[in-house]
């Protein structure tokens, strides 16, 4: 059993960086309740350490465990959010703090998804059930992922919340190029729903952009995505007309401290995910690295931006990206904020109309 000595080590790497969290950010209600859970499904896992797995009732009682740990770990994402939210209405935030924010959630969140991976690949592949809409699937891994296909039910969900908000919504216009294998469909082993994942978050920033953008005219330029499967890469290309954001202000898309959002109520996991605490982009950007690929943004402000996503095409070369903690890691919770060795422009533009000629 795989699972039973893996799950451990796991759960204590990342609950291990939990503890060298700020004080005041580990004392938040919201950041002790997802220690709590951690905690807990640590103990239930170390339980089985012992058992045999020639044991029908313990691989039973395992499976039964492992679903259980699961829907305990729902909603980890927002309420780790809520207790960042927490933190800066207490403390506020400045550029050591947030440094290491950043650091932590964005492996914090890799460790959620390599562990929702492990999870979910154990649950249906012992559960006894088979999807039977998907029967050639291994557990979440779909061996010939119909990638123009998943790209398409991403771009119908968020047209479908498009439409009830905006009364409209832009057309899709889709291009494929398989440079690999010409005139073949587009296909890798991937997992279907990290990729919806990411498509969905984008397509509905697209949406967004492109329509708030263009309201004066009631003209929505499409959106236009590019697919191109080549011998190391299956690349997918977004391309809107939103009007773009300045240079200054594209890894604050990608910063958790930094989201402008509202703060959202977390209620129960059956909401819309992540909606209102703007951990889209950055979670999306985990999706991607978490199989050695990636997620950039390329923007022209006053035109439009470009989100692009890379995955590898082999699947050999998607080799799980999992944080480790060890004295490197330490290191970074522990280093200061040291001043910049090259002179640093103010963040803001300068307000011009302050300014008197001499």
């Amino acid at each position: 059993m795989f699972l039973r000595q893996e799950l451990p080590v796991r759960l204590a790497n990342i609950m291990k960086e939990i503890s060298l969290l700020p004080d005041n950010l580990l004392k938040t209600p919201s950041v002790q309740l997802v220690q709590s859970w951690y905690v807990q499904s640590l103990q239930e896992i170390l339980d089985f350490k012992d058992k045999s797995s020639e044991d029908s009732g313990a691989i039973h009682s395992f499976t039964d465990t492992v679903i259980k740990i699961r829907n305990r770990h729902n909603d980890v994402i927002p309420t780790m959010a809520q207790g960042v939210i927490e933190y800066k209405e207490s403390f506020g935030i400045d550029p050591v703090t947030s440094q290491n924010v950043q650091y932590f959630l964005d492996r914090f969140y890799m460790s959620r998804i390599s562990i929702r991976m492990l999870l979910n690949q154990h649950s249906l592949l012992f559960g006894g059930k088979i999807n039977p809409a998907h029967p050639k699937h291994i557990g979440s891994i779909d061996p010939s992922c119909n990638v123009v296909e998943v790209i398409r039910d991403g771009y119908e969900s968020a047209k479908r919340l498009c439409d009830l908000y905006y009364m409209s919504s832009p057309e899709l216009i889709l291009e494929e190029l398989n440079a690999k294998s010409p005139g073949q469909p587009m296909q890798v082993v991937y997992v279907p729903s990290h990729l919806y994942h990411m498509v969905f978050e984008l397509f509905k920033n697209a949406m967004r952009a492109t329509m708030e953008h263009n309201a004066d005219r009631c003209i929505y330029p499409s959106i236009h995505v590019h697919i191109t499967l080549g011998n190391e890469d299956l690349t997918v290309k977004m391309s809107d007309r939103g009007g773009g954001v300045p240079m200054r202000k594209i890894d604050r898309l990608f910063n958790y401290m930094y989201s402008t959002a509202p703060r959202p109520r977390v209620e129960t996991s059956q909401a819309t995910p992540l909606a209102g605490f703007g951990y889209g982009l950055p979670i999306s950007r985990l999706y991607a690295q978490y199989f050695q690929g990636d997620l950039k943004l390329y923007s022209l402000e006053g035109y439009g931006t470009d989100a692009v996503i890379y995955i590898k095409a082999l699947s050999t070369d998607s080799i799980e990206r999992l944080p480790v903690y060890n004295k490197a890691a330490w290191k970074h919770y522990k280093a200061n904020h040291e001043a910049d060795d090259w002179c640093v422009p103010s963040s803001e533009p300068k307000d011009m109309t302050t300014f008197r000629s001499i």
